[in-house]
């Protein structure tokens, strides 16, 4: 471990605490300003935004990496928060004073629409099934907590992908390998630009049979005090049950509900 983050734990002599209380502000500062950012930030992007030493701020980055909060891109330009820093932000979402209140949204949902109802989180290429409420149907979708489907060939996916500004969103998609799931997978990069743009345009998302044979699905954002996605609430359904034709009947539904949910988090 580097000196930094040393003198934190060990140094507990009087003219320490100023350097000690420093580092501790420093690296939460890091992580904050990487959490909120919409484009990668470098290094040197940090130090000059956050005031910090260059020495300083690579030494506490370095640890940052190493202890899994931060990763740096694939592409090595600019830092993403990383694993541990994502366990973090779900363990937030999953505290017992929300948890009871977010599962009668999704519950009261639910029974409205009929459907299975979920909330997602991006992670990457992929989004990650954080909370849901269960149809009594018979016929039903099994996706558990946990699971992780694609960002490009499902609902919650391209609602989060459509939020990202065009340069983000389009870099993302050119570096993500479109994998056919069903016989309706948008596996031409502008179709599924163009279905981006379409998204972002009117404000929720379509999933026709493109994850799943059989199942249609429509995602709506969740969104910070700043307006901008964290999370996505969707139902899916078979289309035995609900043609893709009558998905968006359920439109006023679903916003009213991530509305109570973008409040519940934000107080």
């Amino acid at each position: 471990m580097n000196n930094d983050l040393k003198t934190v734990k060990n140094d507990q002599t009087p003219a320490a605490r100023p350097i000690k209380g420093s580092t501790i502000n420093r690296v939460l500062d890091i992580l904050e300003t990487v959490a909120a950012s919409e484009r990668p930030l470098s290094p040197t992007d940090l130090a000059v935004q956050l005031d910090i030493p260059k020495a300083s701020l690579h030494r506490l980055v370095g640890v940052l990496e190493e202890q899994g909060y931060l990763q740096t891109r694939m592409n090595q330009r600019g830092l993403q928060p990383g694993y541990r820093l994502h366990r973090v932000a779900l363990g937030v979402l999953a505290s017992a004073p929300l948890q009871a209140q977010r599962r009668a949204i999704l519950s009261t949902l639910s029974d409205e629409i009929g459907e299975t109802c979920n909330v997602a989180v991006p992670d990457g290429s992929e989004m990650i099934y954080f909370d849901r409420a269960e149809t009594h149907w018979p016929v039903r979708v099994q996706l558990q907590i946990g699971s992780r489907v694609p960002v490009c060939a499902t609902a919650g996916g391209k609602m989060y992908l459509s939020s990202l500004p065009r340069a983000k969103r389009e870099a993302l998609v050119s570096h993500v390998k479109l994998e056919a799931y069903t016989g309706n997978t948008l596996m031409d990069t502008q179709a599924l630009l163009d279905d981006l743009d379409a998204t972002a345009e009117r404000g929720y998302a379509l999933d026709n049979e493109e994850y799943i044979e059989g199942m249609v699905a429509l995602a709506v954002p969740i969104t910070n005090e700043d307006n901008r996605l964290y999370a996505t609430l969707s139902f899916h359904a078979p289309c035995m049950r609900i043609p893709f034709s009558a998905v968006t009947d359920f439109l006023p539904q679903i916003r009213k509900a991530s509305g109570k949910l973008s409040t519940l988090l934000n107080d």
